[in-house]
């Protein structure tokens, strides 16, 4: 079995957020051959969306059964498996010309794929295999790898559209993900290494049960779903946005790459800030800088560098949420469940990214505007920012040395 202090630490962040940039790159361009399914199979704007958004809530709902897996017989199998159906999954995508056939391929297989290999089981492992005082910061750098990879290959993927055609060029993407495959080997191991010498690992049913009597917990997974909206929503529209706006398609290419470029010094600073800075308080800070950022979007010229600010400034809050809030769970209970009970959390985020993918393209089927799903989200934000100021950051179970992450 690995042993936390003989593992590189570099080594393990190369492995879990190499994994992650691979499978959320692919993920996060799908956005961009939403309009050429849509022309392709003529199945509309609202059926195309409805595969991404079940895409969203499957990759959500995955997770906790993911992270079981990982905490049961290890999580390097589970990330093999997942690498394997997301390049499966996007690779027969342009073969599928029914609206059931996407949802097989970009809802079930790829997405599914990826939850497995997502962040709840790399979060997971990571945290098993580093020291306490250095988790903050890793999981900063493993979360800003998924950054990484949207602004890596969402210009790879618009430029091999652009040359080889669109079915051409997701196929290529689906396969670049198998090179994540070598992760497996380095991020192997159980929940039973997390536990201190000579204490038995709670079972998975006691830690949930324990999760879901915890209001802290609750309203953590609550504050998450409007994440979730707000991420799925950009993810899958903002080339849409991009166009309403009456752009040309290279805005909507750089928009997404600018929002994973930023999303890196975004994730990393909210990792470094971990052990400095309350988690509750950077979240409800991310919150409401979304919400006054999308105010004032919306309020502004709609010019190709204003998309480009709005995409930085969105990249900055886009996933730099899933570092505090990976961090408060290991917090509560510990990492030896941490895969299970921040993978539920995850399906929470997901709920949210489910109505944020389909009822982004349904109102703009509806009113031929974006406007109202803005509104939401503004809304939304508020409200998230809000609902984390009562949580109480400490361990729950204050007897047992869980080994809580130092934040």
């Amino acid at each position: 079995m690995n042993d936390p202090r003989r593992t590189a630490f570099w080594l393990v962040l190369l492995a879990a957020a190499g994994t992650f940039a691979l499978t959320m790159g692919t993920r996060q361009t799908m956005g961009l051959f939403l309009s050429p399914l849509n022309t392709a199979t003529g199945l509309g704007l609202t059926s195309i969306s409805l595969a991404f958004a079940f895409g969203q809530l499957w990759w959500g709902l995955t997770q906790p059964f993911a992270g079981a897996m990982a905490d049961k017989i290890g999580a390097g199998r589970v990330l093999f498996i997942g690498a394997l159906l997301v390049a499966v999954g996007t690779f027969i995508t342009p073969y599928m010309t029914s609206t059931w056939g996407l949802i097989l391929a970009i809802g079930v297989l790829a997405a599914g794929g990826s939850g497995m290999a997502g962040p709840a089981v790399l979060m997971a492992a990571t945290t098993r295999l580093i020291p306490p005082e250095r988790r903050g910061l890793a999981a900063g750098i493993v979360n800003a790898g998924g950054s990484f990879g949207q602004f890596a290959m969402a210009p790879i993927a618009a430029t091999l559209m652009v040359s080889l055609g669109w079915a051409s060029a997701m196929q290529i993407i689906g396969l670049l993900v198998l090179l994540c495959l070598p992760a497996a080997f380095v991020l192997r191991g159980n929940a039973l290494q997390a536990a201190p010498a000579g204490q038995k690992v709670l079972g998975t049913r006691a830690a949930i049960g324990d999760a879901f009597r915890n209001r802290s917990y609750l309203l953590l997974g609550a504050g998450f779903f409007t994440c979730g909206f707000h991420v799925a929503f950009l993810a899958t529209h903002l080339p849409g946005v991009v166009a309403s706006c009456g752009l040309p398609t290279v805005w909507a290419g750089w928009s997404l790459a600018l929002l994973g470029l930023f999303n890196i010094a975004g994730s990393v600073t909210a990792g470094w800030a971990m052990s400095r800075w309350r988690m509750k308080s950077m979240l409800s800070l991310v919150y409401a800088t979304r919400a006054l950022a999308v105010l004032v979007f919306l309020l502004a010229p709609k010019t190709g560098p204003v998309v480009l600010a709005f995409a930085a400034v969105m990249g900055l809050t886009f996933l730099s949420t899933v570092p505090p809030t990976a961090g408060l769970v290991a917090k509560f209970f510990g990492p030896a469940n941490m895969a299970t009970l921040f993978g539920i959390v995850m399906f929470s985020h997901q709920i949210g990214g489910f109505l944020g993918a389909w009822l982004g393209g349904r109102v703009f089927e509806a009113t031929g505007s974006y406007n109202w799903i803005w509104y939401v989200d503004i809304l939304l934000a508020v409200a998230a920012a809000l609902v984390h100021l009562p949580i109480r950051e400490e361990p729950l179970r204050r007897a047992a040395p869980v080994g809580a992450p130092s934040a």
